[in-house]
């Protein structure tokens, strides 16, 4: 029998007019739509289908607009198709959509969740991060000590074999960004963000959810779930409420947390939510593997239509 697992996006992902056909077409994306808007108390539905761009983009609205999303989706499929995945992981955020897929929080808790962890991701300011492509382990490790000696630096994201982002105080970042290029490294692209994600410099903002979330019901998933801080199946409720604070500051195993699925038996990975980001990832990561989009009507319809057609799936 096939495994089939559910992958869902980050920050990055979205796009303006997002889920607004699902939302038309499905009464189970309405429904997730008029739910975040209700439980946040702003119009999430308005900030993913008329934007604008500007506001999308800021990460207050970014976090709970692209998980509001990914959540409408995945009901919208699984209202057109009695499937339940083997396992669920998400990038960075994207995880919230994962444990929400598990059974680990109920709807109005992972946007409540997502909406605390994006105000204090937002309100830490300082630091950057770069995407670095196609560099060796050997030549990120000295980048990275070179870098080191200006300040702090680190790797935000292990995205790909071929794509890592680092992550840190900007004269670091610089630094060993500048060491790479000029060692061989073709390509690394600074990224448009408000601060240094997945660093020491959120240590704070992971405190503070800690506190917020202590008192979260929480419950065990119902799948596992492979988590970016150490890309291992999580079921645990406490589990998950040490993880959730310490993803903030930690780094993104996304790479590993694939290789992982896949050596569980997981030979299908259905990304939803917006982008075919994580479908791209997952050619460089493992490319035996079939990948599925479910980001809009069309695309919801051919993955039914692919995987009705493999009996063995549904």
């Amino acid at each position: 029998m096939k495994k089939v697992a559910f992958l869902f996006p980050g920050q990055g992902s979205q796009a303006v007019g997002m889920g607004k056909d699902l939302y038309e077409n499905f009464e189970a994306a309405k429904a997730v739509f008029d739910t975040a808007d209700k439980t946040l108390g702003k119009s999430i539905t308005k900030i993913c289908f008329e934007g604008p761009e500007e506001d999308l983009k800021q990460t207050v609205n970014t976090q709970p607009s692209i998980v509001t999303m990914s959540i409408a989706a995945m009901e919208a499929f699984k209202s057109e198709l009695d499937i339940t995945p083997d396992f669920a992981a998400g990038h960075s955020l994207g995880e919230y959509c994962a444990m929400y897929a598990a059974g680990v929080m109920s709807l109005e808790n992972t946007l409540k969740a997502i909406q605390k962890r994006a105000d204090l991701m937002g309100a830490t300011k300082g630091g950057s991060m770069a995407a670095v492509l196609n560099a060796s382990e050997e030549q990120l490790k000295e980048a990275l000590e070179v870098g080191s000696k200006a300040g702090y630096v680190d790797v935000a994201n292990y995205n790909s074999p071929s794509q890592v982002v680092i992550t840190g105080a900007d004269e670091a970042v610089k630094a060993a960004s500048e060491h790479l290029l000029a060692n061989g490294v073709r390509r690394v692209v600074p990224l448009a963000v408000s601060g240094a994600f997945h660093s020491k410099f959120m240590e704070n903002a992971g405190n503070e959810f800690a506190e917020f979330i202590s008192d979260f019901e929480l419950n065990n998933a119902k799948l596992p779930v492979i988590t970016n801080v150490d890309a291992q199946a999580t079921v645990n409720a406490d589990d998950f409420r040490a993880k959730m604070p310490k993803q903030i500051y930690s780094s993104v195993h996304w790479t590993q947390t694939i290789q992982k699925m896949v050596e569980e038996g997981v030979d299908t990975f259905i990304e939803i939510g917006p982008g075919k980001v994580l479908a791209g990832l997952n050619k460089k990561i493992a490319s035996e593997a079939a990948v599925y989009n479910v980001f809009d009507k069309a695309s919801l319809d051919a993955t039914i239509e692919a995987l009705k057609g493999n009996m063995s799936l549904v």
